[in-house]
């Protein structure tokens, strides 16, 4: 096992490309004096406490520069999400610790008037005409003399659990270093690669699926600011990128471009990723000809799936030693799903339950200052992953979604409590219900259930009004669905039944709107309408996900 810091140092003399963003790019040597130069600012800049530096920036150069600096100083990077807002922003930059912001201009206004516990002082913005000369006195100081170990904490990533605020994931120098080596074997990367990093660095997809690797096999980081359907395949042909990692929708959202006969006409060889839907993965193999592989991954890297040839393309992997799907109440196993001529699930209630590795957990270290999820993921000498699945004969294991608490959209775990407790504040809303209901595509789509104050009629288009209008509402917490019922169902202590919800989707017995397609006008949802919506789902092959 290594450090991420020794893979930067391995790096010192080497005058291979490192980094390339927009027309400009960096040797590795350019790139590890750069790292050099913030190590020795951060180290002069400590102060008393966890050694945590927060960054709220796009894929820009500085982010991977600041996770070198990092890395050689023995800082721990605090990637924040951009799409929390208000206090839940100032929640997960408090709760991590941090001591040092790195922001940009576009990010500036999210952090005005929040409560931090950093100082505006030690709020650096990259952007900022002061932030060179900031910088300037460490230019000709060595890479810092510091000691660095394997089990030394390095990023801070946050996640999502069945809590109403995000947890923030411990990933060691030598954990990610170790990923980073399996991502190498595993997709045969080598120094003539190029890897194209536009899924956001704040998340571990692109950390443990990308960077780190990169710095492994000495290969070439292409980096975009954001994600871009349309100038994917520009930014593939000027970068000569051959690898591109994902998780969640970007392939369907690739596949939606125009098709051009000369798409195929590019350098890619290989993606990896994970959440991609069949048809998507043999559409864009096929498209723009290149090896598309999507596997199972988790940020706490709690459990361990196998892919082989004969693994079914929509499973997500067939299980290791140790692997099972056990019932959470009975802490039993499930039985063996069974399916009918077409593929589908037909014992759901008995075979769905949670994924899980009863040697342990092998490669998470905790969260942050969270003891009780900690503890709560390692029960019994069991790492329970949080996941559902079901299991077939051939312990090929299938993915069934996550727990009523929380949902996944667009590749990002997102927890319920922040939205409901936004939608509550709506004036003519008693109780807000909001739990994940399938993607077409993939993941999960945010729906809510309401119910109103009496004698109101339920407008959806001065209801979306209103949350656009709040100021800590997440960017990807927009509803997809609304149901709106006299009465929501609950238990006889009041909490609502989610699970009635989630099963009743757009079908339900009371008025339900929503959009036929992403970002449409919001419809009420009758019985051709609710084809319509199972149609995309069979059209994508993920029918059977209806049957869970």
């Amino acid at each position: 096992m290594t450090t991420v810091r020794e893979l930067i140092q391995s790096r010192a003399d080497d005058d291979s490309t490192a980094l390339l963003f927009e027309d400009d790019s960096w040797t590795y040597r350019e790139f590890v004096e750069e790292c050099s130069v913030r190590a020795n600012f951060l180290l002069e800049n400590r102060l008393e406490g966890p050694f945590h530096v927060g960054v709220l920036l796009q894929n820009v150069p500085e982010y991977p520069m600041w996770l070198g600096a990092a890395a050689l100083a023995g800082a721990v990077i605090v990637g924040i999400n951009p799409t929390r807002r208000g206090a839940d922003l100032a929640r997960d930059i408090n709760h991590t610790d941090c001591q040092l912001i790195i922001t940009e201009q576009c990010y500036q206004s999210q952090l005005e008037n929040l409560d931090l516990n950093v100082s505006t002082s030690r709020i650096l913005n990259i952007d900022d005409e002061g932030y060179g000369p900031v910088l300037q006195p460490y230019r000709a100081a060595p890479i810092p003399a510091v000691t660095v170990t394997e089990k030394d904490t390095f990023l801070l990533i946050f996640t999502s659990g069945t809590s109403g605020a995000p947890k923030a994931c411990i990933c060691s120098q030598g954990r990610l270093a170790v990923t980073a080596e399996n991502i190498v074997g595993r997709c045969q990367l080598n120094a003539s690669d190029v890897l194209y990093q536009v899924m956001p660095m704040f998340h571990s997809n692109t950390l443990m699926a990308a960077w780190a690797p990169a710095l492994v096999a000495g290969a070439t980081s292409a980096l975009r600011r954001k994600f871009s359907a349309s100038g994917f395949l520009p930014d593939v042909r000027k970068f000569g990128a051959t690898y591109f990692n994902y998780v969640g929708k970007p392939l369907a959202f690739i596949l939606a471009t125009e098709e051009k006969p000369d798409d195929a006409s590019n350098s890619l060889t290989r993606i990896f990723g994970n959440e991609a839907a069949e048809q998507d993965r043999l559409e864009f193999s096929r498209r723009f000809g290149c090896e598309v592989t999507d596997g199972y991954g988790s940020t706490e890297g709690g459990v361990r799936l196998a892919l082989d040839d004969e693994t079914p393309a929509n499973a997500i992997g067939r299980a290791t030693e140790g692997v099972v799907v056990l019932n959470a109440t009975t802490e039993e196993p499930c039985a063996i799903a069974q399916f009918d001529e077409q593929g589908r699930l037909m014992n759901a209630d008995e075979a769905v339950g949670e994924l899980v590795d009863t040697r342990g957990a092998r490669m998470f270290e905790g969260y942050w200052n969270n003891e009780e999820a900690t503890n709560n993921r390692v029960r019994k000498g069991y790492f329970w992953s949080g996941d559902l699945a079901y299991r077939d004969a051939n312990d090929v294991i299938y993915f069934a979604g996550r727990d009523s608490e929380w949902l996944r959209v667009d590749g990002e775990n997102i927890a319920v409590t922040p939205i409901e407790r936004v939608i509550s504040r709506h004036p003519d809303v008693v109780l807000a219900c909001v739990y994940a209901v399938p993607d077409a595509v993939a993941g999960d789509n945010v729906m809510v259930a309401l119910q109103l104050r009496e004698s109101v009629a339920f407008d959806p288009a001065r209801f979306i009004e209103f949350l656009g209008k709040q100021s800590d509402f997440g960017t990807k917490w927009m509803p997809r669905y609304i149901r709106v019922d006299k009465q929501l169902p609950v238990t006889q202590t009041n909490k609502i039944i989610k699970t009635v919800l989630s099963k009743q989707r757009w079908t339900a017995d009371v008025p339900v709107w929503g959009q036929l397609e992403r970002n449409g006008a919001y419809v009420v949802i009758g019985e051709q309408e609710a084809r319509l919506i199972d149609e995309a789902f069979e059209k994508r092959g993920r029918g059977q996900v209806l049957a869970l």
